[in-house]
């Protein structure tokens, strides 16, 4: 049977931006196909318009390899319409310190690597086609943290980031051909599971005086991926509430 809903590609679904993400999407009447380290609550299997969830390690290059042939299955030769690359990974101490370029070991980096940076690109090349048939567009969530130090953010996930937003421009011009749109979005200060109390101090540098939500980011993921923004390709949007501006 063919598929009327457009779909969605969407990994780290489980909790913070992902989640946010799915929900909005699956409000605009979209097919949501996941992937997380978690699964996910048992209330969110029954909407209709989540299809699949697909628990998964995308830091494992063989788990990355495996999702994209099980999601490619479950696309069956249909159009995908959009990948939204959200999987990432910004480690510390076990003392909460953040990890700079003189503390933590190589082994750390090339993980965070792997998952911020290597899986989008390789998620990107086994979506192509399924995204060529649909039109469709990527969105890669950066940072702001990788475009100035962060106080919190550590070096590997800060660099990790600004490679990816370097990745989205190289996707973009290669992408076209396809007729594939590829953007980035930015974050800045979002509230979720992952944000501790030291955070509140950044809320005097933020101009719109308040932390983002999760909600803010997604909608701005969602309209990027719509004809909205059929003419966008190549761009990063910071949703910082002005923050990247000072």
């Amino acid at each position: 049977m063919t598929e009327s809903r457009p779909t969605v590609i969407l990994t780290g679904a489980s909790q913070g931006i992902g989640h946010a993400t799915v929900i909005r999407f699956m409000k605009e009447g979209w097919r949501v196909i996941s992937c997380a380290r978690q699964d996910i609550p048992e209330h969110c299997r029954r909407d209709p318009n989540w299809t699949h969830h697909i628990p998964t390690d995308l830091s494992q290059p063989e788990a990355v390899d495996r999702f994209v042939e099980t999601a490619n299955a479950i696309l069956d030769g249909q159009p995908l319409h959009a990948l939204v690359n959200n999987a990432g990974v910004s480690p510390k101490t076990s003392y909460q310190e953040r990890l700079g370029v003189l503390n933590g070991a190589l082994d750390g980096w090339r993980a965070v690597f792997e998952l911020n940076f290597f899986a989008p690109l390789k998620l990107a090349r086994g979506f192509a086609g399924a995204l060529h048939r649909g039109k469709g567009a990527i969105v890669n969530i950066t940072s702001i943290a990788g475009h100035y130090v962060h106080p919190f953010a550590g070096s590997a996930y800060s660099t990790s980031k600004a490679a990816l937003s370097g990745l989205t421009r190289e996707m973009a011009a290669e992408f076209a051909q396809l007729g594939v749109r590829v953007n980035a979005v930015a974050p800045g200060e979002i509230k979720t599971e992952m944000i501790s109390a030291e955070y509140e101090a950044f809320i005097p540098r933020i101009p719109l005086e308040r932390m983002g939500t999760t909600e803010d980011v997604a909608g701005v993921v969602y309209r990027l991926c719509t004809e909205d923004f059929a003419y966008v390709t190549g761009t990063e949007i910071f949703v910082t509430g002005g923050q990247h501006l000072l």
